[in-house]
């Protein structure tokens, strides 16, 4: 496993469910999946003898996010398969390449123009129109490396603030809601999928998702169809998330799924999967890096999660959120708490998430969403 974050921490979790040993690479020792792994190799993702000793040590090399430097992938690639694969890596690194490969695909993308100057910038606004987002070509995450131009004055400004690096210009799109389809395939293309997951964002950072996402059984019959297109146009053996834009009935030429991103591992709104799902999004990665097809998905029924920052951490050395609030639910709330070992909260920071099941989306949202409430502190942590 390349990286050690939370994602990690759950893919660990569900390897050894199955029986797998996990060697994780990353800088942090003490990093959420370190804290679980059997060996862990401390170094920086550009030591390349080091990571090249490691790709030799293991059967397969997979990843838990998508910002892996290429020469990493490539001395990894040398000793053991990498999956997903470098190409569908490639492409989600870089956000033009993105909507270009969709595009060839045949896969609906929302009006862009990649910009690599001022001028360029300036030129891409007075044609998309604006508001519109300018978001760096490379990095960035959780709306980090994004600037809204709220009209053509604020390139300018938006541009240096990104420090004058390639970036691509996406007109504002007229959404009903945000969903994401988790998908599995493994290495005979067999494919499994997930949702769609409806998806609300607080501050550009995933709030609460929920299952079944309420659209008709149309639209996400389309959203599925598409997300398997891309799998299967980029040869993918693993997981991968594909965001959408849900589009109105009257959406000019009549699609209502336009394609805004994709993240080549589990994702955070398919976090529910550990809970709502027979096999998580987790276990699917571990089956298909190992070869294994992907397995039914066999959903149990409807269900939210809610994601916990760091905000809800009281300040100071007061500890954590008082966990035993959770048990004042109703009878027929199925609430799950998952945290992720991390050491420091922060304003922003993902600590862990609450899932609630329940018999319809509206009780698990209002179930997850209360609960929630119920571990504000009087006093937050305090930003950096």
């Amino acid at each position: 496993m390349l990286g050690g974050g939370q994602l990690g921490r759950m893919f660990i979790d569900a390897a050894h469910a199955l029986g797998y040993r996990v060697h994780v690479l990353s800088p942090d020792a003490d990093g959420p999946a370190g804290q679980v792994a059997d060996l862990h190799t401390a170094v920086d993702y550009g030591d390349l003898p080091a990571i090249e000793r490691f790709a030799a040590s293991v059967a397969a090399v997979t990843y838990e996010f998508e910002n892996v430097p290429a020469a990493c992938a490539a001395a990894c690639a040398a000793h053991a398969p990498v999956r997903p694969g470098q190409r569908v890596l490639e492409v989600a690194q870089n956000r033009v390449c993105e909507k270009n490969t969709l595009r060839k695909l045949g896969v609906p993308v929302g009006p862009f123009a990649p910009v690599s100057t001022l001028a360029e910038l300036k030129a891409a606004a007075a044609e998309l129109g604006c508001p519109a987002v300018l978001k760096t070509a490379g990095g960035g995450y959780d709306g980090k490396g994004q600037r809204v131009l709220r009209s053509p004055v604020d390139a300018t400004y938006a541009w240096e603030d990104l420090g004058r690096v390639p970036c691509i210009l996406e007109a504002f799109v007229d959404f009903e809601q945000e969903v994401s389809v988790v998908a599995a395939r493994g290495v005979d293309g067999t494919t499994v999928c997930y949702g769609p997951i409806a998806n609300t964002h607080r501050n550009h950072i995933l709030d609460v998702s929920v299952v079944p996402s309420g659209a008709s059984r149309e639209v996400e019959d389309a959203a599925v169809g598409i997300t398997r297109t891309i799998m299967d146009g980029l040869d993918v053996v693993g997981v991968l998330c594909v965001e959408f834009f849900q589009l109105g009935p009257n959406a000019p030429g009549g699609e209502r799924m336009l394609v805004n991103e994709l993240a080549p591992r589990p994702h955070n709104s398919g976090h529910l999967t550990l809970d709502a799902y027979g096999v998580s999004q987790f276990a699917q990665q571990v089956r298909t890096v190992c070869g294994m097809p992907p397995a039914p998905p066999a959903p149990q029924g409807p269900a939210a999660m809610a994601n916990l920052l760091g905000d809800l951490w009281p300040e100071g050395d007061a500890g954590e959120p008082v966990w035993s609030t959770l048990g004042g639910q109703s009878p027929d709330t199925d609430l799950r708490l998952h945290l992720y070992g991390k050491a420091q909260a922060r304003p922003g920071r993902k600590m862990g998430h609450l899932t609630a099941c329940a018999r319809t989306p509206h009780e698990a949202i209002r179930d997850v969403v209360e609960a929630r409430a119920q571990l504000a502190p009087a006093t937050r942590v305090a930003p950096d």
